[in-house]
């Protein structure tokens, strides 16, 4: 467990230096192909500086506005709040802000940097399925995000899938509408540059979901050792895979954050899942009951 925290730790550092590379060969294949003399290269790099720092203070934020989650006091949900209290009290961590998200999917999420700067949401649709036992397996789930330090690699993802969509869709409209002084007209040259614009995202997307399945199945075990319950989290589990549902509010680049993928099923969902099948994930709590 205590290698797992530790490896998330490094992991924050290897995924902000491995999109800062994928931003700035975008840059520099900008350079190559619009003549910009390493001035783009150079402005994105900077850009990318800038943005990853700004996304380490601000991406949690970021990701409960766009889940649409609004904060509650123990006043505004006794029962969902009691229980993230008690969760925190039994592995020693700060209290998190709570959220709810008004959506009738049941789902729930965890962010923020660190333990001290956590927050924990839950949507309505998961209130209303879930008993308190199974509530309490999903939360101490969630907390264990938090504990391992999840959230912190996952929310720095979150902001970085973000930066490299938004530049390589800059650069692929550049591509087709504004020309380039170096290679104007040369078929070869702007194949190669709408192939790097489309790669470049997939990357980003395969980077998420390769971080997102281990965090899930760690944050499962972390959860089960946390309530001493796992059959719980299984039924949780099981009922989330019984009743899913999208969430109103899509947003693909926040999917690997939530204990159950958000999006409505696809092809591509499927090759860039960012969870686990639940059905494994119930095998592997039954299956290890009796260790936790």
């Amino acid at each position: 467990m205590y290698r797992a925290i530790a490896a998330n730790k490094r992991n924050t550092v290897f995924i902000i230096l491995l999109f800062v590379i994928i931003i700035g060969l975008l840059g520099l294949f900008a350079d190559f192909y619009f003549g910009g003399g390493y001035t783009i290269f150079i402005g994105t790099l900077i850009g990318a500086t800038i943005y990853t720092l700004v996304q380490y203070f601000a991406a949690g934020s970021q990701a409960l506005g766009l889940a649409g989650a609004h904060p509650i006091t123990k006043a505004d949900n006794p029962r969902l709040y009691r229980i993230v209290e008690n969760l925190a009290i039994t592995e020693g961590l700060p209290m998190p802000r709570v959220y709810v998200i008004d959506d009738p999917a049941p789902n729930a999420f965890a962010t923020g940097r660190d333990p001290k700067h956590a927050s924990v949401a839950a949507t309505t649709g998961l209130l209303e399925l879930m008993n308190d036992r199974e509530l309490a397996g999903v939360m101490a789930h969630e907390i264990g995000h938090v504990k391992n330090y999840d959230i912190r690699v996952s929310t720095i993802v979150f902001g970085l899938v973000v930066a490299v969509g938004f530049i390589a869709d800059m650069l692929f409209r550049m591509a087709f509408w504004g020309g380039s002084r170096n290679n104007n007209g040369n078929p070869i040259m702007l194949v190669l540059g709408l192939a790097a614009m489309v790669i470049a995202p997939l990357v980003a997307a395969v980077v998420q979901a390769a971080v997102s399945r281990q965090r899930e199945y760690l944050a499962d075990a972390t959860g089960a050792l946390t309530t001493r319950d796992p059959e719980a989290l299984a039924s949780a589990l099981q009922k989330l895979g019984d009743y899913a549902q999208p969430m109103r509010r899509q947003n693909s680049t926040m999917a690997h954050l939530y204990i159950s993928d958000p999006m409505k099923p696809g092809v591509m969902d499927r090759m860039f899942a960012t969870h686990p099948p639940i059905a494994e994930r119930v095998k592997r709590l039954i299956e290890n009951s009796t260790r936790f």
